[in-house]
């Protein structure tokens, strides 16, 4: 860890700087994901990454290692989203069923994926510029690395992620 427990104005600044952007961009992009097209981001997350699988279906854990949800949280999201005809549970050849988007589910995807992305491109990409956007990559890169390392050595089990319950 850092020298000082505590961060200095600037670094405090930072931070919160980076919290707010945070917050206020997912907030946005949420917003218009519920208000126009009727998908959470839980949903839109779902979607992606299943639009983005070959095969179009994946395993719920697989699904859970790739949004970071626990167990239950995925269950149950599943389980409403399965109402809603976005996704269906299919039998494969494990205990377990796969989880497949649907025709519905495509349509959603396809039907929200273009507004989003240019909302993307236009409150961040844009924004960033390239030199910026390749540094903040760089940087987020090794944000992410360094949290696995602490995952892997010193962190908790329960925090990390890494215990089997």
């Amino acid at each position: 860890m850092g020298k000082e427990p505590w961060l200095d104005d600037d670094e405090q600044k930072a931070w919160r700087s980076y919290l707010l952007m945070h917050k206020t961009l997912e907030t946005h992009l949420e917003r218009h994901l519920q208000r126009e097209f009727g998908l959470s981001k839980s949903d839109f997350e779902i979607l992606v990454n299943l639009s983005e699988s070959d095969t179009g279906r994946m395993r719920a854990f697989e699904l859970g290692q790739l949004t970071q949800w626990e167990k239950s949280r995925m269950s149950h999201h599943l389980s409403r989203m399965e109402k809603r005809g976005l996704i269906s549970k299919e039998s494969c050849d494990s205990r377990y069923p796969e989880i497949a988007i649907t025709e519905a589910g495509r349509a959603a995807i396809k039907a929200c994926a273009p507004a989003h992305a240019a909302r993307v491109r236009e409150f961040f990409v844009d924004v960033f510029g390239p030199d910026r956007l390749a540094v903040l990559g760089e940087v987020s890169d090794d944000i992410v690395e360094a949290i696995g390392k602490h995952c892997d050595t010193d962190c908790p089990p329960a925090v990390s992620g890494l215990n089997a319950s």
